[in-house]
């Protein structure tokens, strides 16, 4: 879910769902050498693609599942997002008992293991899962090799060695790295980092110097100060490498490679990431992004090669010898047990209806959230082209991090990133539409906002896909703030669509995907019919040329009542505060 979700839930709203599907996961033999959990879900997106677990349950089973640790189970479930899952999940098993109990949990293991048998599937559904599951993906763990996805993309997966030689000579991949990049939320736990130093010290000890620069963000402060505590983190820096914050860091561009991303040079950056799109780590369009597991990530800093084998290659070291590295090892948990100083929690007031929460009107970092204004259905008519996104659009295109995170809490500011990363179908650019009331070119949040200022509703029509990526509530927030009514494409991602709702907006799909093509870059928008907004109801859409000419479209979307009432009432959260003022 998102954040929005979790808020108006925790605010006592009802939570709902469209009823998911289910798709399983056999998983079969054992994972071992250098291939790692990472792999599995690598392989998964290469299967299913970015939006084929849309809509679905994802949930892995089988021999092979017994064999997962629970945070390499954790690595596999968090990425789910990248294929659109509405979650993912495991049965409880031994290796999740095995992690409650070494992170201070025994009384939720103990309680799990009471309703042990309702942690998991009946025996019948694993034994046939055809019978239960609307797909089934058989995937055997002995046969599965270390993966590298990308780039831009994290379902276009590639073999490790030959494979990514052919494919990046016919794709004009740079085969140098200058980056190898560990952690984030993905894959940061204490076994993932034990697994990449069991890499570097082997690099050590058989002479070898790194040829990319390593990166490392350990996943928690208990997971800093535990791998601290037993040299992990020294084995990493006696390599050179750099030690981040405990943050998403580079995965979101949170970090100072360059000082003028747009002019910076093409690339390839290998990381342990879950998402690799366009700019998102540095700013960079000709940054190609390969998204591996942490052992892959380590080794091929060693070798600065993308094409790196670890499995079948050998590097020459200092001494001029040929070395080869040994398979990984690591610890599935801290042998000393996890520990931490200061684990950064601060708790709440038991009783806050009391605090007042003050902010400089002056920050540029900090603004309070005034209430929506619902939009009415005359303001739907005359309704301006913002800009019709071509291709992937995802929530980074829409809001991006890096450097504009510090306005996240600015609602005002940050909303001047607003869609500067999609690629406007008409000129195959970024960040330059035209401005229907000038005639003249320029940014998106710049058009928009001079749209705003006369009163104008925009739209803004996009592709599949549309909002793929992290569930940031900031990429429908934003639009909504400078005056977007509407989002019309041919396919939604699901957070994005429910977060559109959210805030008041309109989030619409083409009945029929051709009239895509229709929709030109001086073409002023009528909904004809908004005052019958109603479940289940196609909204008709008048499309009018800029030579007078005119389309009609239909629209579908899936808002039920409730969701009605929140385009209505401006938002979902005028509507909390109307019924708690009650």
């Amino acid at each position: 879910v998102g954040g929005a979700d979790a808020v108006d839930v925790m605010a006592g709203m009802a939570w709902e769902l469209k009823f998911p599907k289910l798709i399983g996961v056999r998983l079969t033999g054992k994972i071992s050498g250098w291939t790692a959990p990472k792999d599995v879900i690598l392989k998964v997106a290469e299967i299913l693609t970015v939006k084929g677990g849309t809509g679905a349950i994802v949930e892995y089973f089988g021999p092979g599942a017994l064999s997962l640790s629970c945070t390499g189970k954790g690595a596999i479930c968090n990425m789910g997002a990248e294929i659109g899952a509405t979650t993912s999940t495991f049965g409880y098993d031994e290796s999740m008992e095995r992690y409650l109990r070494a992170t201070e949990r025994a009384d939720v293991a103990d309680a799990a293991n009471t309703v042990k048998g309702q942690l998991t599937a009946d025996p019948e559904v694993y034994a046939n899962p055809e019978q239960y599951f609307d797909q089934v993906i058989d995937i055997d763990l002995s046969k599965l090799g270390p993966l590298l996805n990308g780039p831009f993309t994290p379902d276009l997966s590639t073999n490790v060695g030959d494979e990514m030689t052919e494919k990046a000579k016919a794709n004009d991949w740079p085969l140098q790295v200058e980056w190898s990049l560990i952690g984030s939320c993905t894959n940061s736990s204490y076994e993932d980092l034990s697994r990449a130093a069991s890499i570097a010290e082997q690099g050590k000890e058989k002479g070898l110097q790194m040829k990319a620069e390593l990166g490392i963000n350990p996943g928690s402060e208990q997971v800093r100060y535990t791998a601290e505590r037993d040299g992990i983190l020294d084995t990493f820096e006696q390599l050179g490498a750099k030690i981040f914050t405990n943050a998403c860091g580079p995965c979101i561009g949170q970090w100072a490679r360059y000082s003028d991303p747009k002019n910076a040079p093409k690339n390839s950056i290998v990381h342990s990431f879950n998402r690799n799109f366009a700019k998102r780590a540095d700013g960079n369009p000709n940054t190609h992004a390969f998204v591996a597991s942490p052992e892959i990530t380590a080794a091929i800093a060693f070798s600065g090669r993308l094409d790196f084998n670890p499995i079948t290659d050998t590097l020459i070291n200092e001494n001029g010898e040929e070395v080869k590295f040994d398979e990984p090892t690591g610890w599935e948990l801290p042998p000393k047990g996890f520990e931490v100083e200061d684990a950064g929690y601060l708790a709440p007031d038991e009783d806050g209806s009391g605090l007042e929460v003050k902010v400089d009107p002056s920050s540029e970092r900090l603004q309070l959230l005034e209430p929506f204004v619902p939009i009415e259905p005359e303001q739907l008519q005359g309704v301006k082209l913002l800009i019709k996104a071509f291709g992937k659009c995802t929530t980074d295109h829409i809001s991006m991090a890096g450097p504009w995170l510090r306005f996240r809490g600015h609602l005002d500011n940050i909303a001047n990133n607003t869609l500067i990363g999609a690629v406007n179908a008409f000129n195959k650019k970024t960040n330059f539409v035209k401005n229907q009331l000038t005639g003249e070119y320029g940014g998106v949040p710049d058009t928009q906002r001079a749209y705003k200022a006369a009163n104008i509703k925009s739209i803004v029509v996009g592709d599949h896909n549309y909002g793929e990526g992290s569930s940031r509530e900031h990429a429908a927030m934003q639009p909504r703030h400078l005056g977007v009514a509407a989002v019309l494409v041919k396919s939604f991602a699901r957070i994005h669509e429910t977060n559109l709702k959210k805030q008041g907006m309109l989030g619409l799909t083409f009945a029929n995907e051709n009239d895509y093509d229709l929709i030109q870059e001086d073409d002023t928008f009528n909904f004809i019919d908004i005052a019958d907004f109603a479940p289940g109801k196609p909204l008709t859409l008048e499309v009018i040329h800029a030579d007078g000419s005119k389309d009609m479209i239909m629209a579908n979307h899936t808002y039920n009542e409730s969701q009605i009432g929140w385009f209505k009432e401006g938002s979902a959260l005028n509507v909390i505060k109307r019924e708690n003022a009650a």
